[in-house]
């Protein structure tokens, strides 16, 4: 009898763990990393008569654990080469990263991801088989992925590597060239590459924005979701798109263990949003580049405390704390004394190697939460001033 090795078990999701403490206890949510959330009134609005129709006369049953037909057209429609057939829904993006990993690498194999990065993104794979960190580093105010780290760490049993761009948490893209260069590296020993792509659509430039990866390569898989950019996280609608379809049936067959299908209704407002997605992304860079002039506008009243270079992509940053202190009695004295919610370096601590210890996560993606966070932090820097003058 054939006996499969057991998968090493995982460690706890140290910013999930986080979150379960304060994320709806802290007065001020800063580091929040989806756009604001609209309400349901407000996305229905954006649909035409016959959409609202629809959503009220949803059947409350199973759905086809593929997606309906029209969800994933509605989704293929954001791609310049995938159709309906390309398109695989999942309840929210961790279930994606979670059952590819599953599917695709075995204990034999071997995995790349750039740190830090989402926990699940490197523990998941790391639970498998081999995996190697590369870091990201800033270079000036840019961060960047060496290409050259990357194949210097590919193998003969790479199978699988894994990227996040626009990157959670330092907001970084990746330039064309480079993209094309790891493709080539990819290519040339058949290495799948995953690109999680949640934060795509409020880019600052959008002469920027990176194409998909599924668009661009032929193992290539594109991980996207309605909950980042969209701000529609309620919905737990998420998708892979390859033009691998294999892999995607690979991948649904493992979704029957999980969450086997998505909720109608989320459905036929995922419908609604897509069609709508060039406004919601509008309204929702705007957004984040009035919350980036009043974030600005802080540091400058307060030089010497943090060094920040603005997100090219997302609504998420990592500065650099300099002020008194680490910047982990910084965010522990914020949450627990001022109710200012940030994310310490510690959390995004990798197993691969080693990662800034000098940093937080601020979200920037949220209206008033952001607003008043903002306000709570000057209020905050006031009252320290001595202590960071000393």
């Amino acid at each position: 009898m054939n006996r499969q090795p057991p998968a090493s078990p995982l460690r706890d999701f140290a910013l999930e763990v986080h979150f379960s403490k304060w994320e709806f206890n802290a007065r001020h949510h800063l580091t929040a990393s989806d756009m604001e959330s609209l309400s349901l009134r407000d996305l229905l609005a954006m649909g035409t008569d016959a959409d609202r129709e629809a959503f009220e006369a949803t059947s409350l049953g199973y759905t086809e654990t593929w997606g309906a037909p029209d969800l994933r057209a509605a989704i293929a429609a954001t791609y310049d080469t995938m159709a309906k057939d390309n398109i695989l829904t999942l309840a929210g993006a961790g279930e994606g990263l979670y059952a590819l990993a599953r599917v695709l690498l075995g204990p034999d194999d071997h995995a790349i991801v750039p740190t830090p990065n989402y926990q699940s993104a490197e523990t998941v794979p790391a639970a498998i088989c081999d995996t190697t960190g590369v870091p990201i580093r800033i270079d000036g105010d840019k961060w960047r992925l060496d290409i050259d780290a990357i194949k210097n760490a590919i193998r003969p049993n790479t199978r699988l590597i894994s990227l996040n761009f626009p990157h959670n948490p330092t907001g970084a893209l990746m330039p064309r060239a480079d993209l094309d260069a790891l493709i080539t590296l990819a290519r040339a020993d058949g290495i799948y590459i995953l690109c999680d792509e949640v934060y795509r659509g409020v880019e600052l430039d959008p002469n920027l924005q990176m194409p998909q990866i599924a668009d661009v390569y032929e193992r290539g898989i594109s991980l996207n979701v309605l909950s980042k950019a969209y701000g529609l996280p309620g919905l737990r609608i998420g998708w892979l798109a390859s033009p691998d379809r294999d892999v995607l049936q690979r991948v649904e067959r493992y979704k029957h263990y999980l969450s086997i299908c998505n909720a109608a209704p989320a459905e036929r407002l995922g419908v609604i949003a897509l069609a709508a997605r060039e406004q919601i992304f509008a309204r929702n860079r705007a957004l984040l580049r009035r919350n980036l002039t009043a974030f600005e506008a802080l540091l400058a009243d307060f030089p010497g405390l943090i060094d920040f270079a603005p997100p090219e992509g997302g609504c998420v940053a990592y500065p650099r704390y300099t002020g008194p202190g680490t910047v982990e009695t910084f965010c522990s004295d914020l949450i627990e004394n001022h109710g200012i919610l940030l994310l310490p370096a510690a959390l995004y601590r990798s197993d691969l190697g080693a990662t800034p210890t000098d940093r937080f996560r601020i979200g920037l993606g949220r209206d008033r939460a952001v607003a008043d966070g903002i306000t709570a932090l000057r209020r905050y820097f006031e009252d320290h001033k001595a202590e960071f003058a000393a």
